[in-house]
């Protein structure tokens, strides 16, 4: 999948020799990531171009002469393009070139050396794990090392992730984002500038059925078990009275197996729920709780008058959707590290045999994108299984495979960060189609 990659913001900086360059801050979903130089960039590139050639996207020119502003602009806007379209070969994205340089940046920017360091691992049902890892390990093997310690089936990691979840008042929990397998979760940990922060191991499918596939090794479903407990407890997954009284006589008896297959038929069974937030729907200002799974976004959505409305938009039919920033930087050299999280995402679907925009303003915009990436995805893969003829890429396990599927979803996150609010409006039918190589 396309990652979501911006560089909103640029810095001149003084060099050794009197001179000045540009850094610029790489953000992916919505953090800092890393800060860079064209420079840096420009060898990475190359050095990817040879061993795929052409098969990669264009990299911004280099300039001999002073830039003007608008040079200045346009290559920032370049290299977000290429950083985004980079990541979209599955490949190049497993490759050590591609790897090592982005470990190596991560750990530059926050000043962090390569050594052996402890990382506790938060499981659903409140304990952590303790791991032995160097700084510069992944998110990709810091999964492997925690699945080890649990005993989980190594060909079902691709059913889990690595999430940054932050621990609120009495005892609330929020999915901040999902770690890509080339960040590094201790420096991702350190960098996020958020108190009661921590790395949490989750099931990362969002089509509930899913749990099938993971009933013939315990740890996993332990796993599951344990995370369907924590979405009762949460209220995420809303059982209705008669049911939750099945579920705890299920839970004394110790039946992981058939609490499981009574979870699936509860309300939002398996979904992710996102912190409150604002829409557009029915009217500008409503209140909105969204969870996000099984082919839907299901809205609770408190009007002007506080009464309630439930609202649910199913994927089929939804066209595109695009992430926007509004808001404004905070102080890049401080210790908060993000964007001031003034996020929206808009998405276009079909109602009554027209196409109408849906605006949903959170902060876990980009988290809520990931979602409707990974429903599309699973949708694809089940069509494909259902219809022989289809071929389909599924890059699991470094494996690529061709597909001729044609997506009518599109999506977009790139960040107009110079434009103003009205000024981002007009600009909001550009998208970045969902091609075959981002499922």
């Amino acid at each position: 999948m396309k990652m979501h990659f911006c560089i909103p913001v640029s810095q001149q900086r003084p060099d050794a020799l009197g001179g000045r360059y540009v850094l610029y801050s790489v953000y992916l979903d919505g953090y800092l990531f890393c800060r860079v130089r064209y420079s840096q960039l420009h060898r990475w590139n190359e050095q990817l171009r040879r061993i795929f050639g052409n098969s990669l996207p264009p990299f911004p020119p280099k300039y001999y002469l002073a830039m003007t502003t608008s040079m200045a602009d346009e290559r920032r806007d370049q290299l977000e393009q290429y950083l985004q379209k980079v990541t979209m070969d599955p490949n190049t994205l497993r490759s050590d070139v591609f790897i090592d340089f982005l470990k190596l940046v991560q750990l530059d920017t926050f000043s962090i050396t390569i050594k052996t360091a402890a990382l506790d691992i938060f499981l659903p049902d409140g304990r952590n794990i303790q791991i032995e890892i160097l700084t510069s390990d992944t998110a990709e093997r810091v999964l492997e090392v925690v699945s080890h310690k649990i005993g989980l089936c190594q060909e079902l990691l691709g059913y889990f992730g690595l999430f940054l979840i932050r621990f609120r008042k009495e005892g609330k929990l929020s999915v901040m984002k999902k770690l890509a397998d080339f960040e590094l979760p201790y420096v991702s940990l350190r960098s996020a500038g958020m108190e009661n922060c921590k790395v949490g191991l989750r099931k990362w499918y969002m089509d509930p059925s899913l749990d099938s596939m993971l009933m013939d090794c315990t740890a996993a479903v332990d796993l599951i078990h344990m995370q369907a407990l924590q979405d009762i407890e949460q209220e995420w997954a809303k059982p209705t009275q008669a049911q939750r009284q099945k579920l705890e006589a299920l839970q004394k008896e110790d039946n992981q197996t058939k609490f499981l297959e009574l979870s699936q038929e509860v309300r939002h069974y398996g979904y992710l729920q996102l912190d409150p937030c604002t829409c557009d729907y029915p009217e500008p200002g409503c209140g909105a709780v969204l969870s996000v799974g099984n082919d839907e976004i299901s809205c609770c959505i408190t009007l002007p008058d506080n009464q309630t409305q439930e609202t649910i938009f199913q994927m089929s039919r939804v066209k595109c959707w695009k992430v926007t920033f509004l808001g404004t930087l905070l102080d890049m050299d401080g210790p908060q590290r993000t964007l001031n999280q003034n996020l929206e995402l808009r998405f276009q679907y079909s109602e009554d045999s027209r196409w109408q925009w849906f605006v949903i303003y959170t902060k876990q915009a980009f988290l809520l994108s990931s979602c409707l990436k990974k429903m599309i995805s699973e949708k694809t893969v089940k069509l494909a299984a259902e219809n022989p003829e289809m071929q389909i890429e599924v890059p699991e396990q470094g494996k690529s495979k061709k597909c001729h599927i044609q997506q009518s979803q599109k999506d977009s996150s790139r960040f107009p960060p110079r434009k103003s609010k009205i000024e981002i409006a007009k600009a909001d039918c550009v998208f970045g189609t969902i091609k075959e190589e981002d499922l």
